[in-house]
């Protein structure tokens, strides 16, 4: 098993199947959202023609919805997939964001919930699309003044309520809308079925993976996460592997054996060498992986990401992620940390700046 070729098939960073960024969010199941900006990129690159137009005609449009979900962080999740994952996985974000807030110190009464709550509604339904700063001025008016951090949980609440979701799609900063204007109701599914469609949705665009990353990436618990591959029954199969194949990263410590779950309709033809990727901080390649070395050496680790979860823009080639590269500057900014590279990045480059102007 090619695991890194498999991968790239898998995550659409190659030959990708879709014309439509929606597509690939909804076939993706939720992808990380932290970078503002760079969350179109990571989208988009993952499209035949990359375009910043569709992705924000589909955002705008609510085909695309950006929330804290998962692990309670920003997600873009498909408004099919809305509220059957809202549904299964709110109860733990609000466990997580309630964790963050008792170690700072912080405590928001229900009585407080509920008033702040209508506030943000009746700003949202007026406005349609609205700001941070903007629901700190409604509050201001209502006499009511908070710091930058309280007001962000006060969001999160409504957001993991179902109540706000993201608004229109500006250049810089995000917004929100509520729910109601921009996701239509959704038959409710039973928690069996959502298991079965988020552990499909994982495997079908990540595979190879473990059920550890499976749980990493959910944020739900180890329990589900195997009640999910189990109502999968033989449409996804385990493989047990000692040293992952397909990787060019030399000098890697033998790992422990692991189970890679792969389904049964897998793809793995397309596959050629000599690509280069210029992948954004926060992208799925990465994040959607407790363990990353099958692509990143853990010699270069501190290269793609920190201990506090901050993720850098990072180069792969054939796969193996290989050095940094700078997104908002005028000309290619690129460095390699690993390994010997003279072919040129300006195809991808291009790629990258082309798909701003679409």
């Amino acid at each position: 098993m090619n695991s890194i070729a498999i991968r790239l098939l898998s995550q659409q960073l190659i030959c990708p199947q879709f014309d439509d960024p929606a597509a690939v969010v909804n076939y993706m199941g939720a992808m990380q959202a932290q970078e503002y900006r760079l969350m179109r990129w990571a989208v988009a690159m993952r499209t035949k023609k990359p375009s910043a137009k569709a992705f924000k005609k589909a955002f705008d449009s609510g085909q695309i919805i950006r929330l804290h979900l998962m692990r309670g962080t920003w997600q873009l999740v498909s408004a099919e997939d809305y509220w059957p994952l809202l549904e299964l996985c709110s109860a733990k974000a609000l466990s997580v964001i309630n964790g963050w807030m008792h170690s700072n110190k912080i405590r928001i009464p229900e009585e407080e919930v509920k008033q702040i709550r209508e506030i943000l509604v009746r700003t949202a339904a007026d406005k349609g699309s609205v700001t941070k700063e903007d629901f700190a001025q409604a509050l201001e008016e209502k006499d009511i003044f908070m710091d930058e951090h309280r007001l962000s949980y006060h969001i999160r609440y409504a957001e993991l309520s179902g109540t706000l979701c993201s608004g229109d799609l500006l250049p810089m900063k995000a917004t929100y809308a509520l729910t109601a204007n921009k996701v239509k109701p959704h038959v409710k599914m039973d928690r069996d079925e959502t298991l079965a469609l988020v552990a499909r949705k994982y495997f079908q665009s990540r595979q190879p993976a473990t059920l550890e990353d499976f749980v990493w990436w959910s944020g739900l618990n180890i329990n589900d996460c195997r009640r999910g591959i189990e109502l999968l029954g033989t449409s996804l199969r385990g493989e047990m592997t000692k040293q992952p194949e397909g990787s060019s990263i030399e000098g890697r410590k033998s790992i422990n054996r692991r189970t890679f779950y792969v389904t049964d309709d897998c793809r793995t033809r397309g596959f050629r060498k000599g690509k280069y990727l210029l992948i954004p901080p926060y992208d799925e390649y990465l994040i959607g992986y407790k363990s990353r070395d099958i692509v990143l050496s853990p010699d270069y680790r501190h290269k793609a990401h920190n201990n506090s979860g901050i993720f850098q823009p990072v180069i792969a080639h054939d796969g193996v992620i290989c050095g940094n590269w700078t997104p908002f500057k005028e000309n290619l900014d690129a460095t390699f940390f690993m390994g010997e590279h003279e072919t040129d990045l300006q195809e991808e480059w291009k790629r990258y700046k082309t798909y701003q102007l679409k």
